[in-house]
């Protein structure tokens, strides 16, 4: 086994085997709590500028598919697990975690201890980090992790979006439009499911372009990086309230919370995995939700007349809200699930009932 190693920004420095492919790279580093899913995790766009690391032991045991991908190729930055499986086994299987990682130009690091890592995360809170397989001076590697960008001001967005825009699916009842800010092919799936066809446009789309598609539905995606970075995507989203029902799921709903006066901020070491409980404050109900997001929307911020629907049992941050004056709907966690439980798949319902 080839030598890893990963380093922290505070000075934390551990090292073990490397897997994937030979190289260095650096990100922001946090911990994911899902048992399975690794290749949606490692396909989802959101996590661009990130190295991820899975709190589950044992990752890769079920190899690598061609269907469970959340966009066209690997966005992690790097990945870290505590074991990585040399032997695969599924039916589904066309080649081992390792391989998937190598072709993609995706270092990883294994055979360290991730329950450390994930509890130093959870005190410090998430950290820029460096892992590399060409350099193991550790006073160096440190240095760069300080000088790594990180995520905080950063506009992500551009490097995942849809250069062109391009049709999902061309059957359906109604037209949505899918803002794509690092869409998760999920999300499509289950927006063309409650009987629209799907034009997907990029990021940089304007207000009127949007609007000139005569769209049914507009839907913000999901995507990566500081969403107080993204001024010119969310005043073009400000153009649309009122105009058009606006649905939001994750980053857009942490658009759609500037949209309407509202701020954002990081949270301390993000929500990430398959387990967090969320109260539907409409109804009482309680579900197990997906999440992938650093930044959160600042309730106390948002203006009279918007309605909170729901919050996040663990820390009481915002999780959803809606305004029918300004015709929009939203919520901070993953409907969609890819991968997860599908709690909350119900929500993908509400875009046939309409707003």
């Amino acid at each position: 086994m080839e030598k890893a190693c990963l380093a922290l920004e505070d000075g934390l420095v551990v090292e073990g085997g490397s897997f994937g492919a030979p190289g260095e790279v650096t990100g922001e580093l946090v911990f994911n709590t899902a048992m399975t899913g690794y290749q949606e995790v490692l396909t989802d766009p959101s996590y661009r500028g990130q190295l991820v690391m899975m709190t589950y032991p044992l990752i890769g045991n079920y190899g690598v598919n061609d269907e469970d991908v959340e966009s066209a190729g690997v966005q992690v930055e790097g990945f870290i697990v505590r074991e990585n499986a040399r032997h695969y086994s599924n039916w589904r299987a066309r080649q081992s975690l390792s391989d998937y990682l190598k072709a993609a130009g995706v270092p990883g690091i294994e055979s360290i201890d991730t329950r450390m890592l994930t509890v130093h995360i959870r005190e410090q809170g998430s950290l820029k980090a460096v892992l590399s397989t060409r350099d193991f001076d550790h006073q160096r590697l440190v240095a760069r992790a300080k000088a790594a960008p990180g995520v905080v001001g950063q506009n992500l967005v551009i490097r995942v979006s849809a250069e062109k825009p391009y049709y999902w699916n061309r059957e359906g009842a109604g037209k949505a439009v899918v803002l794509d800010c690092g869409v998760k092919y999920s999300i499509l799936r289950c927006v063309a499911a409650a009987g629209y066809r799907v034009l997907v446009l990029p990021c940089g789309a304007p207000a009127e372009a949007i609007l000139s598609e005569r769209p049914d539905l507009v839907v913000l995606s999901n995507g990566p990086g500081d969403p107080a970075a993204l001024g010119s995507i969310v005043a073009e989203v400000r153009k649309l309230l009122g105009r058009v029902p606006i649905y939001g799921v994750c980053l857009g709903h942490q658009i759609l919370g500037q949209a309407v006066g509202g701020r954002t901020y990081k949270l301390k070491f993000g929500h990430h995995g398959g387990n967090h409980p969320v109260r539907d404050l409409t109804g009482g109900r309680v579900m197990i939700t997906v999440q992938n997001h650093g930044f959160c929307v600042d309730a106390e911020t948002l203006p009279a007349g918007i309605r909170i629907t729901h919050l996040n049992l663990n820390d009481e941050s915002l999780e959803g809200m809606e305004s029918r004056e300004e015709r929009f709907a939203s919520v901070q966690f993953h409907p969609e699930a890819g991968p997860g439980p599908h709690d909350a798949r119900v929500f993908f319902e509400r875009l046939r009932q309409g707003f």
